[in-house]
């Protein structure tokens, strides 16, 4: 049955053609050429390569950027493109969201001609795959704490040392997106693009994964790791590289989450309208409606929520912090939802042949990267406040 979208308040009349259509498209796709074996990539712990030039094809990489052969999509126009894709499976979507944000977004704001030219007309077709590294195995919460190096070189040039861990596309990536401190500049952060081969660059796997089982992880790992001068990224220093990045790929995170959201919510009121205890169907009881209200509030609230941080940032008016509130109560609720959708289908819900267990396992991840619950509760407090409760 084709997915009919949840729209309690009328949201659709918001919407453009443009943003509709996009929306309608990558719906369709979804439906039809991920949903049938994403199951089998998540029992696997696999991720579906064959359809990277796919994603390239429909303009899902680089969505919003202008030219190089990007789409060029508006703010909501991409939110609505996250949303379809983690409707499927928090993977997918990070695979783009990765590629795009995380990846074509520095270079593209931050990159020389040169550099620009090199990566971005092949990173929209999917033809070249990036990844970011800034998280490391000790410093996840706390970036500005990071201990990867690079030191100058004689002759131009640097060496870059350390380790970077949890790093989404890492081992199929073509370039990484490295942050680091350099040396005898009381650790001043520049990031360097490293492409795959750079001697002294490896990236491994992380395996044994419960959540993002269809999606790559892995640990970046530079030893005497020599690039040029011609690396680095010109146009920023310090953490606001980073951290302006991040603020652009959580916006998407925030749209993904009411994806997962609407996966849930249709899979356990159909479920629950065919499963029938004690002589009724368990939709008919007070509890499971209960569930259902709840489930459909928490989306329809973070539907608004979504569509007027997109207008704001297509105004250009979009703050931080107003990030880190989408992204706190989405993926908060998120989880919720696909635990009591988990609830609902019973024992059901612990197998791969309902999606619910599989979004449950998947929002562990997306509750905790790119800034925990918690962190974004600090920076709302921050915000309210004006006094910083971390870094004491």
């Amino acid at each position: 049955m084709a997915f009919r979208g949840v729209d309690y308040y009328g949201i659709e009349a918001l919407l453009s053609d443009e943003e509709r259509l996009a929306r309608d498209t990558v719906r369709t796709f979804v439906d039809a050429q991920v949903m049938p074996r994403i199951a089998r990539h998540f029992r696997d712990g696999t991720f579906p390569m064959d359809l990277v030039p796919e994603f390239g094809r429909m303009g899902l990489l680089g969505t919003t950027l202008q030219g190089y052969g990007c789409a060029g999509m508006s703010s909501v126009a991409y939110g609505l493109v996250c949303q379809e894709l983690e409707r499927c499976d928090s993977g997918i979507r990070s695979f783009c969201s990765v590629q795009g944000s995380l990846a074509m977004y520095p270079i593209y704001t931050w990159g020389s001609e040169e550099q620009k030219q090199k990566w971005l007309p092949a990173m929209p077709r999917g033809e070249k795959i990036g990844c970011f590294g800034l998280t490391e195995p000790d410093f996840g919460s706390n970036p500005s704490g990071m201990i990867t190096t690079a030191k100058r070189i004689a002759g131009g040039g640097y060496v870059l040392n350390g380790s970077k861990r949890w790093i989404t596309n890492g081992s199929i990536a073509d370039v990484a997106v490295v942050w680091a401190k350099l040396d005898n500049t009381e650790g001043k952060v520049r990031g360097f693009l490293v492409p795959r081969g750079a001697k002294g660059f490896t990236a491994t796997d992380i395996h044994g994964k419960f959540s993002l089982r269809a999606s790559v992880t892995s640990e970046l790992v530079f030893e005497d790791c020599e690039v040029g001068e011609d690396a680095v990224l010109p146009g920023v220093e310090g953490m606001k590289g980073p951290l302006t990045t991040l603020t652009h790929a959580r916006y998407g995170i925030t749209w993904g989450c009411v994806g997962s959201m609407m996966a849930c919510f249709e899979e356990a009121t159909e479920y629950a309208k065919a499963r029938v205890q004690f002589s009724r169907p368990i939709a008919a009881y007070q509890l499971t409606q209960e569930k259902l209200a709840m489930m459909l509030t928490e989306i329809t609230k973070a539907q608004l929520l979504c569509l007027q941080l997109g207008r704001l940032k297509e105004q250009g008016k979009m703050r931080p912090q107003q990030v880190s509130l989408a992204k706190r109560n989405n993926a908060w609720w998120a989880r919720e939802i696909a635990r009591t959708a988990r609830e609902i289908l019973g024992a059901n819900g612990i197998t791969d042949e309902y999606a619910a267990g599989r979004h449950m396992c998947n929002l562990e991840s997306v509750y905790t990267y790119e800034g925990t619950h918690d962190i974004h509760t600090l920076i709302l407090g921050e915000d309210i406040t004006g006094f910083a409760a971390y870094d004491r």
